[in-house]
């Protein structure tokens, strides 16, 4: 392809931010970035904006190289055909190639009373709301945290040991996805913590009100401040706009990240799915995810045939409070084993990882050229074209 290549990013998380900063990186390659915040959102610390233990954000002009133009706006439609995005404010903009990168939420609990009376940790938004309510609610109150993946034991975790009385409804099982002797550590923590845990096959939530949560097995649960972290969903910008999605609305690829819909719309992070290559939404993912689309998008502009995505994954990392925590490991394909560390240790590997990220989105920023290098530095924060 001759000439300047348009290239717009749909979503800023951390999929976004790491396919624009390695598109940027090429010449003859404008990168535009759309996205709702003016800030980057760390996702994996949003427990601790709970707490009040991080701001859980970033300025773009720290991740985001100044290679890229930041727009501002919420994307509204992908006309694949014309190559256009439409947005909230009014505006367009046109595109060449799109990575779509949109990520993922709290899912809908289809629950009756949760939309009403729950609280999600999933987007800063709903973080702030937990907090705002958390700081209105006495300390004695009881908070009820339903799920037990790595956003419930965590959350769980944060709000006991800053001194709430938590109860942590499971479902069936106390950690699901990790494994059975990488579990023991983690209902030891919480024992410690006076977390209050609730599991076993009818240990499902059937009903939230104002001040309780009911169980399958008829227990209710008294409930100042319920906090729902079960199962995650995407926004339906790809089914919206017509293309193919999976029945989570994940938009379907192949195993180049390319939409099966159309060669130059390529996915990043949670919010894309290979049906026969499957990987778990998670931060660990996009940062891969993010670099393999960039790469699929640079080889079709070379002419080049885009290669499979590989992906990698090294295990889990869980905080449980400041103080402690657990690192579960896995093979490369994902599938956790029976080795995990636990205690000061757990804690220390989960904050490096943590580090370890951002500084990956700084470096990337760094050799996608910095602020001072655009002409007119302060046109970051953008509006609709």
């Amino acid at each position: 392809m001759s000439g300047n290549v348009e290239v717009v990013v749909v979503g800023g998380g951390y999929g976004g931010v790491t396919a624009a900063n390695r598109l940027a990186r090429r010449d003859g390659v404008s990168v535009t970035l759309v996205n709702p915040r003016p800030e980057f959102v760390s996702r994996i610390r949003l427990h601790q904006l709970v707490a009040g233990s991080d701001d859980a954000v970033e300025g773009f002009g720290e991740v985001l190289g100044g290679n890229v133009r930041l727009l501002v706006d919420t994307a509204t439609r992908i006309d694949a055909g014309e190559r256009r995005v439409s947005l909230a404010g009014g505006g367009t903009v046109s595109y060449d190639y799109l990575v779509y990168a949109v990520g993922s939420g709290a899912s809908d609990p289809c629950v009756p009373g949760a939309v009403e009376f729950a609280h999600s940790v999933s987007d800063l938004e709903g973080a702030h709301r937990l907090r705002s309510t958390l700081a209105a609610t006495p300390a004695t109150a009881p908070v009820t945290v339903v799920g037990a993946g790595p956003t419930g034991l965590e959350t769980a975790a944060e709000l006991a040991e800053a001194g709430r009385r938590v109860t942590l409804v499971c479902g069936r099982v106390l950690g699901p996805s990790l494994h059975a002797r990488v579990r023991r550590p983690v209902a030891r923590r919480l024992a410690r913590l006076g977390v209050t845990v609730l599991e076993g096959p009818r240990a499902q939530v059937t009903e939230v009100t104002q001040d309780a949560v009911r169980l399958e097995d008829g227990r209710e649960v008294p409930s100042a401040v319920t906090v729902w972290t079960a199962g995650f969903r995407v926004p339906d910008l790809a089914a919206r706009s017509g293309l193919r999605t999976d029945a989570a609305g994940r938009l379907v690829t192949d195993t180049t990240l390319t939409s099966v819909d159309d060669e130059r719309i390529v996915a990043a992070g949670d919010a894309g799915v290979m049906p026969d290559h499957p990987f778990r939404m998670s931060c660990q993912a996009a940062v891969q995810l993010g670099p393999a689309a960039a790469a699929t998008i640079l080889h079709r502009i070379a002419g080049k045939k885009p290669s499979p995505v590989r992906m990698f994954f090294a295990g889990q990392c869980l905080s449980l409070g400041r103080n402690e925590g657990v690192t579960q490991f896995s093979y490369p394909n994902d599938k956790v084993n029976s080795l995990g560390i636990g205690g000061r240790t757990g804690a220390g590997v989960k904050e490096i990882a943590c580090r370890f990220t951002l500084n990956k989105l700084v470096s990337g920023a760094r050799k996608a050229g910095s602020r001072a290098s655009r002409a007119g530095g302060n046109d970051r924060l953008g509006t609709p074209a």
